[in-house]
């Protein structure tokens, strides 16, 4: 099982180019609790940071309705730990509500789950939780977050969270290439009977301007164990965007520092953003293959490891439709 969903896929090449995006990814919080090597966090260099406010949310999924179909997935995750905003609930519950998107899902370190605040998040009718581990001991958290977690209570509510999901998918996920073969195993055994699916992935270096600190990135696999591919036009931009905690909405869900900014919810609309200017022209320039003359994009190791939809083919057609 991978973290990425597979099943359901419409053909990237059948619909493009949208008039609705099948995923918007808003971020609940740009703070996150831990500071993992691999993450920008364990660095000084975000330069803005908050949680998202009910005034920018109930703006922003007003702007959702007026598309001219349902969105596929809002992914109530980006740039920190979702459960950091404690409007977190709230948010999963008026969007199921307001048939806002066919599934919600997002992705949190686990650290803040606790029984209470675990049913209050199925109850609201999240589809889909990953969780993050950085460790099989309170130990490797120390070293791999710079926080102590008391790791038999951290899996004791994973356990909860799981045992009461109702019809939400529990996916668990651990970096492979920072434990021993014998963590790995260890991983496994642990989460394997408390998540609908687990995996041991690989480090993927996707975080522009920051490097990792004291991490290896494995540069013969893909995230996923897959063979490495090159691409040369991102297949994101064409159905997906990110919204910051702000309102800024940003083409990449990778933009953690704001330098692909297309656009801002109280100047214009979503649908005016996706159809906008600034995110038209760069998609013309990935038709055109030109990436490697985008400062940001260039080197993507999103696109070498990550195990993006390949639309380098259409480039020529979808430039016309353009």
């Amino acid at each position: 099982m991978k973290r990425i969903r597979e099943y359901g896929r419409v053909p990237l090449e059948d619909v493009l180019p949208l008039d609705t995006p099948f995923v918007i990814n808003v971020d609940p919080s740009s703070v996150c609790n831990l500071k993992c090597k691999y993450c920008f966090h364990a660095s000084n260099k975000m330069k803005v940071k908050g949680v998202i406010k009910w005034p920018t949310y109930n703006k922003i999924l007003t702007d959702i309705k007026q598309f001219d179909s349902q969105i596929k997935t809002l992914r109530l995750y980006a740039f920190g730990e979702p459960l950091v905003n404690p409007l977190f609930v709230d948010m999963v519950k008026i969007a199921k509500d307001l048939h806002i998107a066919e599934d919600i899902d997002t992705t949190t370190n686990g650290c803040l789950l606790n029984p209470e605040l675990n049913l209050k998040i199925i109850k609201a009718g999240i589809d889909r939780i990953n969780i993050s581990v950085m460790g099989t001991n309170s130990d490797q958290y120390k070293q791999s977050t710079q926080r102590t977690i008391n790791f038999e209570q951290y899996v004791n509510n994973i356990a909860h969270l799981y045992h009461n999901r109702d019809n939400c998918i529990i996916f668990v996920k651990i970096n492979g290439d920072m434990i021993s073969k014998e963590d790995q195993q260890k991983f496994i055994e642990i989460f394997t009977p408390i998540s609908s699916g687990c995996a041991i992935e690989h480090t993927m270096e996707c975080w522009y301007d920051f490097d990792m600190i004291g991490v290896e990135r494995n540069k013969n696999v893909g995230v996923y164990g897959q063979p490495l591919t090159h691409v040369d036009v991102c297949p994101y931009i064409f159905y997906s965007y990110c919204i910051q905690y702000d309102g800024e909405v940003s083409a990449c869900f990778l933009d953690w520092n704001r330098k692909l900014v297309i656009g801002n919810i109280y100047q214009n609309s979503l649908r005016e953003i996706w159809n906008g200017p600034q995110i038209t022209k760069l998609r013309k320039k990935m038709l055109l293959k030109q990436r490697n003359t985008l400062p940001i994009c260039n080197n993507c190791n999103q696109l070498e490891a990550g195990d993006p939809v390949n639309i380098d083919h259409m480039a020529d057609i979808l430039l016309e439709k353009l």
